[in-house]
């Protein structure tokens, strides 16, 4: 089992050495591509929005959104490796959006959407809620949290830890309107069933 302590920066620095990185498809997944296509198409005339991607990995989504015009995009890990990686492979994605940083510690301006993909899953339980008030702490009123969260049962043994729809609700209803969570249509085969997409706004 895995402590707080342990799921430290040189825990995901030993992950990206030694190529243990499970959850990394090699490109962006279907569910968040369809997530991203329909924030294109809602706010098609603000490539500006402030946009966060937290413990985003090779940052598929992130280039994705950069490809797309958006112009304020910000990428969250806390391991170095994910990060210089996004910098080869996109080289106009501005370094200054690419921060190195414990996400419990970061510090930035409120953002108008976060995208959520395989980060939660990867936070021992007993710090959900303190993801969940930074989320919100993070976010503009009625800025939009929105991604994939996985659903199976919750475990002590993780990353991943799983989780299910009555937790979730109960976690994130006293900051967020809950306006969407189903079963994603479009997983991966090894995820069919496993992923719940959701929309959730920030009370103000």
């Amino acid at each position: 089992m895995n402590t707080n302590q342990d799921l430290n920066q040189a825990y995901w620095e030993e992950k990206y050495l030694n190529q243990q990185t499970g959850w990394d498809i090699g490109a962006i997944s279907p569910p968040m591509k369809s997530a991203i296509d329909q924030l294109a198409f809602q706010y098609s005339n603000k490539k500006d929005l402030n946009i966060l991607i937290p413990g985003a990995g090779m940052g598929y989504e992130a280039i994705y959104l950069h490809q797309k015009g958006y112009t304020n995009v910000h990428v969250l890990d806390i391991a170095k490796k994910p990060l210089a990686e996004i910098a080869i492979k996109c080289e106009d994605f501005p370094k200054d959006h690419l921060h190195c940083e414990d996400f419990f510690d970061f510090q930035k301006e409120s953002f108008d959407v976060i995208f959520e993909q395989t980060f939660f899953c990867a936070i021992p339980p007993n710090n959900r809620e303190i993801y969940v008030r930074k989320m919100h702490e993070l976010l503009k009123p009625k800025g939009v949290l929105t991604g994939l969260l996985f659903n199976f049962p919750l475990t002590e043994q993780g990353p991943p830890f799983g989780g299910n729809i009555e937790k979730y609700l109960d976690l994130f209803d006293p900051y967020f309107l809950i306006n969407f969570m189903e079963t994603a249509q479009n997983s991966i085969k090894p995820r069919a069933d496993k992923e719940l997409f959701f929309i959730f706004e920030n009370r103000s």
